[in-house]
């Protein structure tokens, strides 16, 4: 073996064991969003039985916000995520619409 290719295999063995654990914090925020939405989705049929609005826009903003500062102090974009809790509520608000209507 040259010693390029022993750095070249050591290397790979690192960035093997760094996706290793990318895979297995994926597979966290699966299992995650997974159970946020099984719970997301009682909530909107405890809505729609109560005749509540799908959308809270003031609890909304409460989380973006709270989600913002936590965010920052993990040194993670705050912008990214808003983004991403954007998305996820509107998927929320679109999951407790159906909600309504099926009733």
């Amino acid at each position: 073996m040259t010693q390029d290719t022993q750095h070249s295999e050591g290397e790979d063995g690192t960035l093997a064991g760094f996706r290793k654990s990318i895979d297995n914090i994926d597979a966290a925020l699966v299992h995650m969003l997974a159970e946020r939405f099984r719970i997301t989705q009682a909530v909107g049929a405890y809505k729609a039985k109560a005749t509540l609005p799908p959308a809270d826009p003031e609890r909304e903003k409460a989380q973006i916000a709270r989600l913002r500062r936590l965010a920052e102090e993990s040194e993670l974009d705050p912008e990214f995520t808003e983004k991403f809790l954007r998305f996820i509520i509107d998927e929320v608000i679109r999951h407790h619409e159906q909600a309504r209507s099926a009733d």
